[in-house]
């Protein structure tokens, strides 16, 4: 995607500044910068590519929704091999997805 290189902070050095390449331009880019989006939507859904590439934060929190944010920070804090195995199953089961559509689409 266009913001890809932004949300991996893919960072390089040209004449001694630090750049990255966004669509056909390179920009300077700055280690303190910050992207911030919101939404109004009340329940948002974001391709699980994207969604293991940032920090999603609802404001909008429910009893259930509230527990299984507190379930994912535990396991992230006291089984990180399990986060990272859960973000890398999000991540395959997004590109069989677009595998089967792709396969249909023929």
């Amino acid at each position: 995607s266009f913001l890809e290189p932004v949300l991996l902070k893919q960072t390089f050095q040209s004449a001694g500044t630090l750049c990255l390449k966004l669509g056909d331009n390179i920009i300077e880019y700055s280690p303190d910068f910050r992207l911030y989006m919101t939404t109004k939507l009340s329940n948002p859904h974001y391709l699980p590519e994207v969604s293991v590439k940032v920090s999603l934060l609802n404001f909008m929190i429910t009893v259930d929704g509230l527990t299984d944010q507190l379930l994912e920070e535990v396991v992230a804090k006291e089984k990180p091999e399990l986060q990272k195995e859960k973000n890398a199953l999000i991540v395959q089961g997004a590109e069989n997805q677009q595998q089967m559509k792709q396969a249909e689409d023929k």
